[in-house]
């Protein structure tokens, strides 16, 4: 599926320079989707922005701005109310964007995206959910338009709970080696309260925090065998979700920490940073607290400690003068956007960040329970994400009872996990949502199962038909051309969706394809048409299936070929 819409882009602009001058040419021609079908496929409101330029009458503009365009062999114009101009692509320029495959060239751009980031020695939670299938989602995506992708799991494993949590060791008499991930979870809860309560105690933690830090061997050993043992937890999490993080992909906070006093060093030398109660920090221009003091960002702890900030900053270094990153992602929560927007700033005012280096923190809302509030236990504790996502496989398993055809456990899996995937991805990250898993496995809607079925039909109907698919020829009914214009759309889509790393967008043009393939089975006969009809439909349904099996795929969602 050609992308239509940059070739129409692309006349207008050089229409608007023929009839108006070069300046002209800059506008975007910003053309929509037509609300209406009487208003065509596409919509463009140029002419009234060059009249209000001109100081012109819109419509004496648009008439000189269709009479410049050259688009006679893809759509038919007409000039509507006071200067739109509609577009209505013909049935040929159809054809021809449904039957041309998708395809990118390679950017020569890396793009280093940092998600995940669950803590070791603790057991991954619905709060991860979100930063891991949004940020494959995006990988998958920037991958598909030929991006070089670097996947970096930035785990929590370095800092003041590994110090609390081994001193709580001793104190225990246990060693690292005699606990799992659960046992070590409670070993967190233990050592957060005694530290807590018993100053002693805290001392004795920090202590163990500067052993730690400056390679004490016992006290990296224990630490050693608590990132093992967390990171093969999270590996098969990982499995379940069907993310694409490896264990190659893991580099966390512990890989930078032979770095911070560099970072620290570098912004002294710079004149960056101030002294503040024993602590050094940097005061930067236009953050300010509501009171309108100073919002600092503390990059060294007045007992010489460091903080996320400075690792941060470490990482930001890596990965450019590392990795060379043309782009970074950030996906974490967004109650972080204050800290991202400080470090962004703090590193471009050091040099580490280029101009020629965009970083961008993608921000997501919170999971919601029924009741509206964060998605807890009944005892207030985070539920576990991986009883989540069986208890989701669970339900998609019930779903499929007394169907026959099918791997029932692996059909299963793909619809439960899909299910909660797409749940999560379909929701504007920006906004909270509730997890419901009666909605979410539901075959009616907008929702994961629907799409997948929508496949899998697609799928028997085309071994039905029992010959290779050729190209779209015949659109000659309104749902037929319908769904070939949506089809037309997918690389378009695909492009929105790197550019303001929001998945939400491909989510609602694969429900639009859905809904448009039901209208299209329900008037346009596929099977029992005959000739070249025939033939031309079961292209559409082979383009249809491509598209749904691609777009799922780009989100992180197996497409069963049977459900």
């Amino acid at each position: 599926m050609s992308a239509v819409l940059p070739v129409l882009a692309t006349r207008f602009s050089a229409a608007a320079v023929a009839a108006f001058g070069s300046p002209y040419g800059e506008l975007d021609p910003e053309l929509r989707a037509a609300t209406k079908p009487e208003f065509g496929h596409y919509q463009s409101n140029l002419a009234l922005r060059i009249a209000n330029t001109l100081g012109r009458p819109p419509r004496e503009v648009a008439v000189r701005l269709v009479d410049a365009l050259s688009l006679d062999d893809l759509c038919d114009l007409q000039i509507a109310g006071p200067g739109f101009i509609n577009l209505t692509l013909l049935p040929s320029t159809l054809a021809a964007a449904v039957n041309q495959p998708v395809s990118f060239n390679p950017t020569g751009k890396r793009v280093v995206v940092d998600y995940s980031q669950p803590n070791v020695a603790k057991q991954m939670h619905v709060g991860h959910l979100r930063s891991t299938v949004i940020g494959d989602a995006l990988c998958n995506v920037l991958a598909y338009l030929g991006y070089d992708v670097v996947r970096q799991n930035h785990v929590g494993d370095w800092g003041t709970q590994y110090g609390m949590m081994i001193e709580q060791l001793l104190a225990d008499g246990l060693t690292a080696e005699s606990l799992d991930l659960e046992g070590l979870q409670l070993l967190y809860e233990r050592s957060r309260k005694h530290f807590d309560a018993d100053g002693n105690f805290a001392d004795l933690s920090r202590a163990r925090v500067v052993l730690l830090q400056s390679g004490d061997p016992e006290t990296l050993a224990s630490w050693r065998r608590m990132v093992e043992v967390s990171l093969d937890d999270f590996e098969q999490v990982y499995a379940l979700l069907g993310s694409g993080l490896r264990r190659a992909d893991v580099v966390g906070e512990s890989a930078y920490n032979d770095d911070l006093q560099n970072v620290v060093d570098e912004l002294d030398a710079a004149g960056l940073v101030t002294e503040s109660d024993g602590a050094l920090c940097a005061f930067l221009p236009g953050f300010t607290g509501r009171d309108g003091t100073p919002l600092p960002v503390i990059i060294r702890k007045s007992d010489g400690g460091f903080l996320y900030s400075t690792t941060d900053l470490a990482a930001i270094r890596h990965r450019v003068n590392t990795l060379h990153a043309d782009r970074i992602v950030y996906v974490v929560d967004h109650r972080q956007s204050l800290h991202f927007e400080q470090i962004f700033a703090l590193a471009r005012m050091a040099g580490w960040l280029p101009p020629t280096t965009t970083a961008e923190h993608v921000g997501f809302g919170t999971v919601l329970a029924a009741n509206g509030k964060p998605f807890k236990t009944r005892d207030g504790g985070t539920i576990k994400l991986v009883a989540l996502l069986d208890e989701a496989v669970a339900r998609a398993d019930s779903l499929l009872e007394g169907r026959e055809g099918i791997d029932r456990g692996a059909t299963a899996r793909a619809v439960g996990i899909g299910a909660v995937k797409y749940a999560d991805l379909s929701s504007d990250r920006g906004n909270d949502y509730v997890f419901d898993l009666d909605r979410m496995v539901s075959m009616t809607g907008n929702t994961g199962p629907y799409l997948q079925y929508a496949h899998a039909r697609l799928t028997r109907l085309l071994t039905k038909a029992g010959m290779s698919a050729g190209d779209v020829t015949v659109l000659q009914e309104p749902a037929e051309e319908r769904l070939a214009l949506i089809l037309s759309g997918f690389a378009d889509v695909v492009v929105q969706v790197a550019e303001t790393l929001q998945p939400h967008r491909l989510c609602t043009y694969l429900y639009d394809v859905a809904t448009a393939l039901s209208v299209f089975y329900e008037q346009c006969p596929v099977l029992t048409s005959e000739g070249e009809t025939r033939a031309s439909r079961i292209a559409l349904c082979t383009a249809t299936r491509k598209v749904l099996q691609d777009g799922l795929g780009l989100l992180g969602i197996e497409a069963p070929d049977a459900m």
